[in-house]
């Protein structure tokens, strides 16, 4: 489950980056988690033109996804659902990553960073 803080933190390691404020990224994860709730997926037709070229955007960068379902109705005809789905794990990924950069989660050398001085000296004994 994504709670705000991790919307927030996620939104901070991507768009606070390229200079979003912190204001503005606690705003956008409200309305991305009002769309959403507990679940993991919104159907297209809810969203207004503006809403959509907000989704695209996130799309982009990495925080949601699309995916379609075709129904048959009775007239014999072809009807596409489209869906927007919240990527949890990408978003989750994103919001544990270390603020420096050198610190990413596929850093090794980010184990020895977060060790305190208490760590190393034990080390020694």
């Amino acid at each position: 489950m994504v709670t705000l803080d991790d919307m927030v933190k996620a939104l901070g390691n991507t768009m606070g980056k390229k200079g979003m404020s912190y204001e503005d990224q606690e705003k956008l994860a409200e309305w991305i988690l009002s769309f959403f709730g507990y679940t993991d997926e919104v159907i297209d037709n809810k969203l207004t033109s503006e809403d959509r070229d907000v989704f695209y955007w996130l799309e982009e960068e990495g925080f949601l996804t699309t995916t379609q379902e075709e129904v048959h109705l009775k007239k014999g005809k072809l009807w596409r659902i489209h869906y927007w789905i919240l990527k949890k794990d990408q978003i989750l990924r994103i919001s544990r990553q270390c603020d420096d950069e050198s610190c990413g989660p596929d850093d090794p050398s980010a184990v020895y960073k977060n060790m305190d001085d208490d760590m190393w000296n034990a080390r020694d004994r």
